[in-house]
């Protein structure tokens, strides 16, 4: 075990991979320098500038690139500088790589990744903060991954690059180097699909993903001490999801809160709900509650309005509080 942050282990794991299969290779702005985050900071240096390719400022056509690639036998990680600026390449992923082994039925895989950072509470503002998991989630054939914990980025990275289909690897650039946790040495995978239940507890579950996961920790940690027992969920894959994890929590304690900082409609926390309010009613002891980010187009810049949009640990434990007493 060695302590790693988010970005250490990412790289780690790219790393890894690369220096073992050399179809492995990366694509995007600014690679070749580390990146804007250094995720691949040493890459050209260790693998040359034909497994480490800088491209233009067009997204649409590093996806497209990367599909090209993956078709004709190459495991492509095709890096997006922001999660805001992916739009572009919609297309690329909903109509050609999600599609593909559908399309072909079976005969074509797209082996691909796309690794971009996302989420608020750097002071990125409008066009460096969306949290568009719920655009991606939506997309049959296209797996969408939401670590928290270096662990996990390290492990879900193998995976993703090993997987035949298309993979979304999604990492909140506030973790990146907020914190250090244990990394195992040896050469491991984190399975895509299960979730984690990171605290036990008997009197209600929170489901997260990403950096609000550390958020409910915090908060579960302080309403403790009131004797609040708060199981936390880590949900870490969104597309394919764990339903038996969440139903099974949802059974165990009875009350439920969905915490997500994406805006609170059409959120992907309200596909917990629903699976949660169809398959495991009988067992509810409290309405269904989800805290997210509010109804505004986007994140302010102000660092008190970007605190009012974000959830947060002090939130949290409040609608824990009210959840508690229902």
């Amino acid at each position: 075990m060695a302590e790693q942050t988010v970005i250490e282990a990412v790289r780690e794991g790219m790393r890894e991979m690369m220096e073992q299969d050399e179809r492995v290779f990366v694509l995007g702005e600014d690679v070749q320098e580390g990146g804007v985050f250094r995720a691949t900071e040493g890459f050209l240096d260790s693998f040359g500038a034909t497994r480490v390719v800088d491209t233009p400022l067009a997204e649409a056509s590093i996806v497209g690139v990367a599909i090209g690639a993956s078709l004709n036998g190459l495991l492509p990680i095709a890096e997006i500088q922001f999660a805001d600026f992916i739009h572009p390449a919609m297309d690329q992923i909903l109509s050609e790589a999600s599609r593909m082994r559908y399309r072909s039925v079976g005969d074509w895989s797209c082996p691909l990744v796309i690794r971009t950072p996302w989420g608020g509470g750097i002071h990125g503002a409008l066009y460096h903060s969306q949290s568009i998991e719920a655009f991606y989630a939506h997309m049959p054939g296209l797996k969408v991954v939401a670590p928290a914990v270096p662990e996990d980025f390290k492990g879900m990275i193998k995976s993703a690059i090993e997987d035949p289909d298309p993979v979304l690897f999604l990492e909140h650039k506030k973790l990146y180097r907020s914190f250090k946790s244990d990394v195992p040495d040896d050469d491991y995978r984190t399975p895509i699909g299960p979730a984690a239940v990171r605290r036990e507890g008997d009197d209600l579950t929170v489901y997260a993903y990403g950096l609000m996961l550390q958020e409910c920790l915090q908060a579960a940690e302080a309403v403790a001490k009131d004797g609040v027992a708060v199981e936390v969920v880590d949900l870490r894959c969104l597309r394919p999801l764990d339903k038996e994890t969440i139903l099974a929590s949802a059974r165990k304690t009875g009350k439920i809160l969905i915490v997500y900082e994406d805006n609170l409609t059409g959120g992907f926390g309200a596909e917990i709900a629903a699976i949660i309010a169809q398959e495991a009613f009988e067992y509810l002891d409290a309405p269904i509650m989800r805290l997210a980010g509010p109804e505004i187009p986007t994140m302010p810049y102000a660092p008190p309005l970007e605190h009012f949009y974000m959830p947060d640990a002090e939130k949290i434990a409040a609608a824990i509080a009210e959840l508690a007493a229902y």
